[in-house]
């Protein structure tokens, strides 16, 4: 059959470390491609196109906080605020000096690398909890900096509007051309970060996640690899701050609070921790969930509630709904949706057989 392994020998190192081995995966990843290079833009209308780049915005955020919490096991609770340091920094180059994104967006995520090993550097000593209320700490300074101080944001509750970024003389002014401009970004943090936990880092990594003392008496520098987590995760996290704010055309720091961060931990959570393609389920499912609630309530909740009712439950309701998602998710699934995509994956490779 061809969606199983029967008929399909590796000969070499190279092969049996190939990202896709089977014939029908590289076949499907081909499908991948095809559709959401062709189909999904040329179908959808631009309202959905634009729930779509928010999909592929917050992939690239999810995977970031994913190789720091999933695969490294170290906790942060402030994600969103490397977000804005990425944001502001693009924007006060893109206003300022007028640069064009292919220097803003790495030098955004440089900037966040850079905040995010500092605040880091606290991982050696304390974990667990103790380093989640570091990084607590770390995002509320960076978040009343930004908005304090009047060179990096212009002050207290002050905006920054960000022009659209351009390719030669073409504006990317539609929601058509942002998912074309998005969807290069996301490819290359997914086969990024896929590669990345195939190499060395990432498997010093994994063994730092499931036993830190044990990965030092083998040899790993534990510092240096917490620090390096940290700056690649923050790395990620920034260029999802400079991808917001040229999607949105403007950077301001009510964009980037503690509640964006708790988004980005349920994204991971539902999605599954230590998984590439939980961290896109994650994305897709969080991203989705306000519009699906706010659909159902505004179809059925006027046969139970009043209009004004309605409008006071819909973020309410989403919040009551995260918490108790990530609540089931962690008793019922700890491993998320991909968990439950491997289950019915697993399923159907012996199908129709029982071993």
């Amino acid at each position: 059959m061809l969606h199983r392994e029967s008929g399909v020998f590796k000969t070499s190192y190279a092969a049996d470390m190939a990202l896709y081995p089977l014939p029908i995966a590289r076949w499907t990843v081909a499908a991948i491609a095809v559709l959401f290079a062709v189909v999904v833009p040329l179908l959808l209308g631009e309202y959905y196109l634009s729930i779509v780049n928010l999909s592929l915005i917050a992939v690239v955020g999810a995977l970031g906080l994913n190789i720091l919490v999933g695969y490294t096991g170290q906790i942060s609770v402030g994600h969103a605020a490397f977000m804005s340091v990425g944001a502001y920094t693009a924007a006060n180059l893109a206003v300022h000096l007028d640069l064009p994104f292919w220097v803003t967006l790495p030098a955004g995520g440089l900037m966040a690398a850079l905040v995010g090993a500092i605040v880091g550097i606290p991982s050696l000593r304390i974990k667990g909890l103790y380093l989640a209320i570091a990084t607590l700490a770390g995002q509320l300074i960076i978040e009343w900096t930004i908005n304090h101080v009047t060179f990096i944001s212009g002050g207290v509750q002050a905006s920054i509007e960000v022009a659209r970024p351009r390719l030669g003389p073409m504006v990317l002014d539609t929601q058509r051309d942002m998912y074309y401009f998005l969807l290069v970004f996301v490819v290359l943090a997914i086969v990024g970060t896929m590669n990345l936990m195939r190499s060395r880092i990432g498997r010093a990594f994994i063994a730092i996640r499931d036993q830190d003392i044990a990965a030092e008496i083998i040899g790993i520098n534990i510092f240096r690899y917490k620090l390096l987590a940290f700056a690649i995760s923050s790395f990620y996290a920034g260029v999802t701050g400079v991808l917001y704010t040229y999607f949105l055309g403007i950077a301001n720091y009510e964009q980037f609070q503690i509640g964006v961060s708790i988004d980005y931990l349920a994204m991971i959570i539902i999605g599954g921790l230590g998984s590439v393609l939980g961290s896109i389920f994650g994305a897709i499912f969080v991203t989705l969930l306000p519009i699906v609630i706010r659909y159902a309530m505004e179809a059925f909740g006027g046969i139970f509630f009043s209009p004004q009712t309605v409008l006071n439950l819909i973020p309410n309701l989403r919040l009551m709904l995260f918490g108790a998602l990530i609540i089931f998710f962690l008793i019922v699934e700890p491993e998320g949706l991909n968990r439950l995509w491997r289950n019915i994956r697993s399923y159907f490779r012996v199908w129709p057989f029982a071993y």
